[in-house]
């Protein structure tokens, strides 16, 4: 999709009310520091739309961001940062919660792993999720670049593992500095919008 207008559409805080979108909305879920502002600035073509930090646990809030008028990427709060409170996580993970039950234009969810780590419990839990609400995550294996090109089947096939994937579920390992992975997700949107449009 040639990218011709992004616009950050709408904010959701822990208690505001999420917006009633009528169009496709693609949501990104991954824990803190795993690269999901920098994926989604790969795929809206933006240097720093989206709100990069280097500080880990910054994005508290739902991000609408609106793509040519005709679907919405939607940046979900970074879940497993230590350093906020409890109470803190705890609401993140309502506001999450939240918006996979009711969204009703919500059909496509990817989440975001490093590759070079296992995913841990957080990672689980929020595919376990998703799961349950109806969703069957795409997997994207972040920091590709990071890692040997002889090394990274083992460390796919060590993710599904972790997240015991539903049989044919994609992992697709993704860099924001080489670009791998960018055009097999762009496909995987294109195909849910098709499929959205024929609903």
């Amino acid at each position: 999709m040639k990218i011709k207008s992004v616009e950050l559409e709408t904010v959701c805080g822990i208690t505001s009310k999420l917006p009633e979108n009528d169009k496709l909305e693609v949501a990104f879920a991954g824990r803190s520091n795993v690269g999901k502002s920098s994926l989604i600035n790969s795929l809206m073509n933006r240097k720093s739309y989206a709100r990069t930090s280097a500080q880990p646990g910054k994005t508290q809030t739902i991000n609408f961001y609106n793509i040519n008028g005709v679907l919405y990427f939607v940046d979900l709060p970074g879940y497993g940062y230590a350093k906020v409170s409890k109470e803190t996580v705890a609401a993140w993970g309502k506001m999450i919660d939240n918006y996979l039950e009711n969204s009703k234009v919500l059909r496509l969810v990817f989440l975001l792993v490093d590759i070079r780590h296992t995913p841990n419990k957080n990672d689980i839990q929020m595919y376990d999720w998703c799961v349950n609400y109806g969703f069957n995550p795409v997997v994207i294996a972040t920091k590709a670049d990071k890692i040997k090109r002889s090394q990274k089947a083992k460390l796919v096939s060590d993710i599904k593992k972790a997240l015991k994937v539903v049989e044919g579920t994609p992992v697709i390992p993704f860099s924001a500095v080489t670009k791998e992975g960018k055009d097999e997700i762009w496909e995987y949107i294109e195909m849910m919008k098709e499929a959205f449009t024929d609903d």
